[in-house]
């Protein structure tokens, strides 16, 4: 599921948006990281970034990349020591968030 705004912006900037995603893609391409391990990371990047919406995307695209539900809580549980046991806790409500949309 795309958000609205997300599609919105394609309507209104398609050449800003071409250009976005070909970096995200180009991002992905330059390293040896799997398409598994690039979602990974993203989604806790967007975790560690305090992120609702990039965090809720990002589990989604994980999912999509062969990453199982137990994978997406045990990154969100790795934040904790990191990032601190309260903003774990809003972590893992957003990854159950999408997976139970999934279900």
């Amino acid at each position: 599921m795309i958000p609205r705004p997300y599609k919105q912006m394609h309507s209104d900037h398609p050449a800003l948006m071409q250009a976005y995603e070909a970096y995200g893609q180009a991002a992905a391409e330059a390293g040896p990281l799997s398409d598994r391990e690039v979602a990974l990371v993203k989604l806790s990047i967007s975790i560690a970034a305090g992120l609702e919406g990039g965090s809720h995307s990002h589990c989604r695209k994980a999912l999509a990349a062969g990453c199982s539900a137990d994978d997406l809580r045990h990154v969100a549980l790795l934040s904790g020591p990191t990032i601190g046991f309260p903003t774990m806790m809003r972590a893992r409500s957003w990854v159950e968030d999408v997976l139970k949309k999934q279900s």
